[in-house]
């Protein structure tokens, strides 16, 4: 403060207008200051956990156990324990597993037998040498053909897999990518998403990250960063949960997907994907926002770079994003959303009937409109 008032010294009337300037400054900075909500203490883990026994649905099993698990995921994630937030991931929860560690599968043996038969085509492996394989026999004493009839959960599944590729000579080789157990535990999480955030893991990991995903404690942490720990602009949850599904920042990009084809008059599937991944070809999207380069005044290379932050926030602050939407709307003649559901057919040896990832994101709001009744 001292050179400030120096500098005014000089001039006529300094010292009055320095008091004002002073004073202007306090003024806006206290009404900054009550502008801002006070953010509330965060709850004690005790009153959390006895919210999220509140929020259950009456028919769950030791919900002490539950609610102990989701707290303590809640506050090593540093996310808040909101209403909504808690009631996201009990919805989450209940339409993946109805609250079990590990979801029991009806038919699993059969489907999964059908699925190592279609791997081992795809990859060329002859059934010959699945047969053989198979009727070895596993740690357990039986026949690695008697586990799989037998087959209940995709824990026990996975165990199978692991034991085929740990133990048989070539396992790895012949039986390496034949797992198709690529989620599980309550929340049903990705277990590659697991292993790609394992160092968030609060605890310590046993033989591994996939057996962290059949425990509750796990699955639950796992799921709900996946399902709440990444920022986003939606406002609705239910494109979360359609993110969940489909992957972060689906629902952002299929309503960008939509004004690509608004503004291109060029059909394209609204599934979230803006670049092939692992490729530098262009896929459909790409090309058709390459069609809008002179209009959007930018090369085929700025596209590229833009498109690639599909799985980030920042893309909304794109040059892309932004020109896109203003040549969308402009002949829209409207404001366009900036999230929709995106049109996935769910594909999965699990699933025997057609489903959407649309679909699934209804249902799981149903189910958190129904936890936020029981909220009051």
């Amino acid at each position: 403060m001292a050179s400030h008032s120096s500098a005014w010294s000089g001039a006529a009337g300094g010292s009055s207008l320095l008091r004002h300037g002073l004073l202007a400054a306090a003024v806006l900075l206290l009404a900054g200051c009550g502008l801002r909500e006070p953010r509330p203490a965060a709850p004690e883990p005790a009153e959390v956990r006895a919210q999220i026994v509140r929020l259950m649905p009456g028919s769950v099993r030791d919900r002490e156990g539950w609610a102990r698990d989701i707290q303590a995921s809640f506050e090593a994630l540093d996310i808040e324990p909101s209403t909504e937030n808690l009631c996201s991931v009990l919805a989450v929860t209940e339409q993946e597993s109805t609250f079990q560690a590990t979801p029991s599968v009806p038919g699993l043996g059969r489907i999964a037998r059908a699925e190592i038969d279609r791997r081992a085509a795809s990859l060329h492996i002859p059934q010959f040498v699945v047969r053989t394989a198979l009727g070895l026999e596993s740690p357990t004493g039986q026949s690695y053909s008697e586990r799989l009839a037998a087959v209940r959960t995709e824990q026990q599944l996975s165990d199978i897999y692991e034991d085929l590729i740990g133990v048989l000579p070539l396992g790895r080789q012949l039986f390496g990518s034949l797992n198709p157990v690529r989620t599980g535990g309550p929340m049903q999480v990705s277990i590659d998403f697991a292993r790609e955030n394992a160092r968030l893991y609060p605890w310590p990991i046993g033989q591994s990250v996939r057996d962290e995903v059949f425990s509750r404690r796990g699955g639950m942490f796992f799921g709900i960063a996946h399902l709440l720990g990444y920022p986003a602009h939606y406002d609705r949850p239910i494109y979360r949960y359609a993110d969940f599904n489909a992957g972060w920042y689906a629902s952002r990009n299929a309503a960008f997907q939509a004004a690509v084809s608004r503004a291109s008059g060029i059909d394209l599937a609204l599934d979230g994907d803006l670049i092939i991944h692992g490729s530098t070809q262009a896929g459909a999207t790409e090309h058709a926002v390459r069609s809008l380069a002179s209009r959007l005044k930018l090369d085929d290379r700025q596209i590229r770079r833009a498109l690639e932050r599909g799985d980030r926030l920042d893309f909304e602050e794109t040059e892309v994003y932004r020109r896109v939407f203003d040549l969308a709307e402009t002949r829209a003649g409207r404001a366009l959303p900036r999230a929709v559901l995106p049109g996935i057919t769910l594909k999965s040896p699990k699933i025997t009937r057609k489903l959407t990832t649309a679909w699934f994101a209804n249902r799981v709001d149903e189910r958190r409109k129904r936890c936020m009744a029981r909220a009051g």
